[in-house]
């Protein structure tokens, strides 16, 4: 496996660690739908830290996992607030009539 094979392995593998820890410590009750969908959405968005090698195609392995963790928890949080507004906003037109 080459070093950039690893180095996103390690990333998806991160994210999905920050995703699960996430859900392991709300108040919601743990399901096996919730436990997926907060491992893939965590691996999604922590790969989004090897972009930043457009910008710096020299920065070093343990730089690109410190940002994928950083983007996995701070991405996850983002787009469930997003997700709960706009599920809100779409069931508060669903029910008014």
């Amino acid at each position: 496996m080459e070093e950039h094979e690893k180095t996103l392995l390690t990333i998806v593998v991160m994210g999905a660690l920050i995703g699960i820890g996430q859900m392991l410590t709300g108040a919601e009750p743990v399901t096996i739908k919730l436990f997926f969908g907060r491992m893939i959405l965590g691996s999604a968005t922590s790969t989004i830290a090897g972009a930043i090698l457009i910008w710096i195609p020299d920065l070093s392995p343990l730089a690109i996992i410190g940002l994928a963790s950083a983007l996995g928890i701070a991405g996850c949080q983002a787009i469930e607030l997003w997700l709960k507004k706009r599920a809100i906003t779409l069931l508060k037109g669903k029910f008014k009539q």
